[in-house]
């Protein structure tokens, strides 16, 4: 919603003090209207809350709380319709409805502010903002989880190479790697969840640094909007930001998950790998060359992980050398903050769409000798030391690059060779397919524990 420019300063809360007027440069430097307008349903919240417990402390008369009620649903209605008149030289959201409100309810809505700082009424705004932030980031994340939950129920028992310094190491079935994510992603809820808890602290009460002589009821106007406590230190109330550092530290951590898991796809997609076919609707073409079916969307939530990293770096930037309490300075918190959030949000609602529509392709799993580290088990199954055993499989391996042969071309003699540990029996430790099966941990890469952690993500994500 554009605010409009006009010169209203003498309705600023503060103008009384000051008697020259911003020239228009400086206006707009002070304004912040572009920005928190976002928060305009939370600062009517806010407001109703603490007009409501400012008439149960007796310090608004009933029919004076009912006026202001009627009047700022009358300014939401306004609002919601782009219809609110919202001069830049009022410089936020916070003073464009109190104005508002006082146009339309007279000196009832100037008693409103009563015990109420602009600095306590941000940061509940903020918080209140931030709460459903971390709620709607969380939600996000539970439905990719249950999508790569989908796509390894359904594909998962492929089996395809596992990679270390994005080398071919050890077989897998496809399902591991998928309900990876799902690890990193829970993590990502746990934190946003753990978050939560510092941001669900009221701070209203705390008015410009230090309190009020006005009797309030801070305990109630926390229940009024749903917080479980209200803030102990005043000073810290009005300035503390960690919150929002914290939230888009969520969503830079968030971010680099969804950047690791695009960068991977990308790679399987590719025709180098093979290992992953993406659907059309989340792939693009090129302007030249017609063959060419180009993982985009994937590059751009991919390239949303660095706005959310730039954000959090902003952020604690802004905030490293604020001396207490309160300063002008924090009128830039919303801008890092909210472009954290929304970007990320837009990147993890596109993500379960590309992978509930992917398609696993069975690769080729005769190169990279995956079954290496099986046939050492198996010698040390046979009772050779590890080390031994790692150092016979590497020269079996270099004799089997050379001559161009898998583990499980080689013959008996071939590997008897090597060690006499070795029997006729190797061979169930040899290929892919066969090392898959013999996974013996839980956690480990193997069908019996996908079909185990299945069973736990399907219940945990229900």
């Amino acid at each position: 919603m554009a605010a409009k420019k006009q010169n209203k300063s003498s309705r600023k809360s503060w103008g009384h003090r000051l008697t020259a007027e911003a020239d228009a440069a400086t206006a707009e430097l002070l304004a912040s209207l572009d920005v928190d307008v976002a928060l305009w349903k939370y600062d009517i919240a806010g407001s109703l809350a603490h007009a409501q417990m400012l008439s149960e402390q007796g310090i608004l008369k009933k029919k004076e709380f009912t006026a202001i009620k009627r009047g700022l649903a009358s300014v939401a209605e306004d609002i919601e319709a782009g219809t609110l008149d919202m001069p830049l030289a009022l410089e936020d959201i916070h003073m464009v409805i109190e104005t508002a409100l006082t146009d339309r309810t007279g000196e009832v809505g100037r008693k409103l502010h009563t015990g109420r700082s602009r600095n306590d009424q941000i940061t509940l705004d903020l918080r209140m903002w931030a709460r459903d932030a971390a709620e709607t980031l969380a939600q996000h994340i539970a439905e990719l989880q249950r999508a790569f939950v989908e796509l390894a129920e359904r594909d998962g028992k492929t089996v395809v190479p596992a990679y270390t310094h994005l080398q071919r190491a050890q077989p897998i079935v496809a399902g591991q790697a998928m309900l990876a994510y799902v690890e990193m992603l829970q993590r990502d809820a746990d934190r946003l969840a753990d978050c939560r808890k510092r941001i669900n602290v009221c701070p209203l009460g705390s008015g410009a640094v230090a309190g009020t002589s006005i009797p309030l009821d801070r305990a109630r106007t926390a229940e009024l909007l749903g917080f479980p406590k209200y803030s102990r230190n005043s000073i810290d109330a009005t300035s503390d930001r960690d919150f929002l550092a914290e939230l888009c530290f969520c969503c830079a951590t968030l971010g680099m998950h969804l950047s690791r898991w695009c960068e991977d796809w990308i790679i399987y997609a590719s025709s180098e790998f093979g290992l992953l076919e993406l659907h059309d609707a989340y792939c693009t073409s090129s302007s030249m060359m017609p063959q060419k079916r180009n993982a985009d969307t994937l590059e751009l939530i991919r390239g949303r992980s660095a706005n959310a990293l730039a954000q959090l770096v902003g952020i604690l930037t802004l905030l490293k050398g604020l001396p207490l309490a309160y300063n002008r300075d924090l009128q830039d918190d919303k801008r890092f903050a909210f472009e954290a959030v929304e970007g990320i949000r837009q990147a993890i609602a596109v993500a379960p769409g590309i992978v509930r529509a992917a398609t696993l392709r069975q690769p080729d799993l005769t190169s990279g000798y995956l079954d290496a580290t099986s046939l050492a088990e198996y010698l040390v199954n046979k009772g050779v030391p590890f080390r031994t055993a790692h150092g016979i499989v590497g020269t079996i391996v270099a004799e089997a690059e050379r001559r161009d042969l898998p583990l499980s071309d080689l013959s008996l003699d071939d590997l008897q060779a090597h060690s006499d540990a070795i029997e006729a029996d190797v061979a169930t430790y040899l290929t892919a397919e066969n090392v898959v099966k013999r996974y013996a941990p839980d956690g480990a890469a193997g069908a019996k524990q996908l079909t185990k952690q299945l069973r736990f993500w399907k219940r945990t994500l229900a």
